[in-house]
């Protein structure tokens, strides 16, 4: 998947990104973590603005910076980041709202054979994990890093 990426900076343990959405609105600085969660194995990922006060995430704000593409493409790429440094994991996400779990189904069905060339990706349907397919509403996703097969 070849798109338009803002910069990261990630820290060392890769569990949170940062970049900069840039746009008619200005600068806004965004983050991107990823929390262990009680199950072995299994991160939550957040992504927000980031407050510059606090340095916490706020999943609520509404930027409209003209750049949702741009940055749903950095947040994928913090996910190709996390999975290399931790292969073995699932990366689990839902929108803080309806209408950005909604974005984020359209985002993964319009890369979808991108995508699964490199991830499992699984939507959460009547409490059951399935087979991301399109035109799913999905209440949320679990990706997964495939493994990869090295070659000489």
């Amino acid at each position: 998947m070849k798109l338009e990426r803002y910069e990261l900076k990630a820290e060392d343990s890769l569990m949170v990104f940062e970049f900069v959405s840039n746009g008619p609105k200005g600068r806004i600085p965004k983050l991107v973590k990823f929390s262990e969660t009680n199950l072995k194995g299994l991160y939550n990922l957040a992504f927000g603005d980031k407050n510059l006060d606090t340095g916490d995430l706020n999943d609520l704000s509404i930027s409209n910076n003209g750049d949702s593409e741009k940055v749903l493409a950095t947040v994928v790429a913090a996910i190709y980041a996390f999975t290399d440094y931790y292969p073995n994991s699932f990366v689990y996400a839902i929108g803080s709202t309806k209408a950005r779990t909604r974005l984020y189904r359209m985002g993964i069905t319009k890369y979808l054979n991108d995508v699964t060339k490199d991830f499992h990706i699984y939507g959460l349907c009547h409490d059951e994990w399935e087979n991301f397919e399109k035109e799913i509403e999905y209440d949320a996703f679990l990706v997964q890093r495939k493994k990869r097969n090295f070659t000489l």
